[in-house]
């Protein structure tokens, strides 16, 4: 016969896994709201609008997308830190994420502790443009440019991994003597290039896509490690005079740590179904993003790896925020 010990541990676990169950079955019952941690325009804000509406329609409730660009996207993490973990508050952030964590001092989270990661929902090479005006065609043409007259990029945020890739690439690796003016927001960046305020730009290839193709930019390299479907013309910065080199903006979505992992399983799911339909996932590849399909375990593994690559990039490049 069981002890009653045992028989009361087994109907609180059994308790616990239908409690969990039809707390899945029955989510959502309100508004989900999303921060994003960029600027409207951004890569951050064309994933979570794409999901989010999709999301929205497969829930049967609201999905709000929240733009809290600056300062590395810490101030929509600190928020979502600080929600309650009840899968109603969600965050949209890039490779920032673990990022921020290394480049500020004190960034307000913990990668690790605070947070239950979903899903990576996609990736997209980094892209160095250049205003027409300017009379490069290439990486190397660019190099030599940056080696005779002072330059100056323009970046989405100080921290991230566009603004880190510069300093990579063309401080760090090519020795140049450089300059980087962070935006709000890869938009901005963006903008600045096309009106001419600035003559280079290194962001996240989804919004360059449609200005290079109607000639308001030139694409100089992408940091994928092959060319890109959307861009052919564009090289890539390995075959450009520095093999092996790659570098990308992810874009992916995380719950307060405490959520349950039932939940966080239903997300994961649900985003993943999202992203591979046949609308979504044609949109997503025709600006630059790689859909792709992973686990909460699988992504929480590839947070750990960028914390420990984008410190080592950091403290090489000596990046600092304050």
């Amino acid at each position: 016969m069981m002890n009653p010990k045992w028989m009361l541990v087994t109907f609180a676990a059994a308790s616990l896994v239908c409690t969990s169950g039809f707390a899945a079955e029955i989510y959502p019952v309100r508004p989900i709201r999303v921060l994003a941690g960029g600027a409207a325009g951004g890569p951050i804000d064309i994933m979570g609008r794409l999901i989010g509406q999709k999301l929205s329609e497969r829930l049967g409730q609201p999905v709000v997308i929240d733009n809290r660009g600056g300062a590395g996207g810490t101030i929509a993490t600190r928020m979502v830190a600080q929600s309650a973990p009840d899968g109603y508050t969600l965050l949209c952030n890039s490779s920032q994420f673990p990022v921020a964590f290394s480049l500020y001092k004190n960034p307000g989270y913990d990668p690790f502790k605070d947070f239950a990661p979903i899903i990576n929902a996609g990736v997209s090479p980094n892209i160095l443009f250049v205003h027409p005006s300017l009379p490069v065609n290439n990486l190397q043409e660019l190099l030599a440019l940056g080696r005779t007259t002072k330059l100056t990029y323009g970046s989405p945020s100080m921290g991230s991994t566009p603004h880190l890739t510069g300093e990579r690439l063309l401080r760090t690796m090519a020795h140049l003597d450089i300059t980087t003016v962070p935006f709000n927001g890869a938009a901005n960046a963006m903008n600045a290039v096309i009106a001419g305020q600035l003559r280079l730009g290194v962001i996240a290839m989804p919004p360059t896509v449609p200005f290079i193709k109607a000639g308001k930019l030139r694409g100089i390299a992408v940091t994928s490690s092959q060319r890109m479907a959307q861009l052919p013309e564009v090289a890539t910065v390995a075959e450009s005079g520095f093999p092996g080199y790659e570098d990308y903006t992810w874009i992916g979505f995380f719950a307060p740590a405490g959520t349950s992992r039932v939940l966080v399983d239903k997300l994961n799911r649900d985003i993943a179904a999202i992203e591979h339909l046949p609308d979504t996932s044609t949109r997503l590849e025709a600006i630059g993003f790689d859909p792709i399909s992973n686990t909460p375990d699988e992504f929480t593994k590839y947070v750990k790896t960028e914390v420990v690559k984008w410190a080592k990039v950091i403290k090489d490049s000596g990046a600092h925020v304050d």
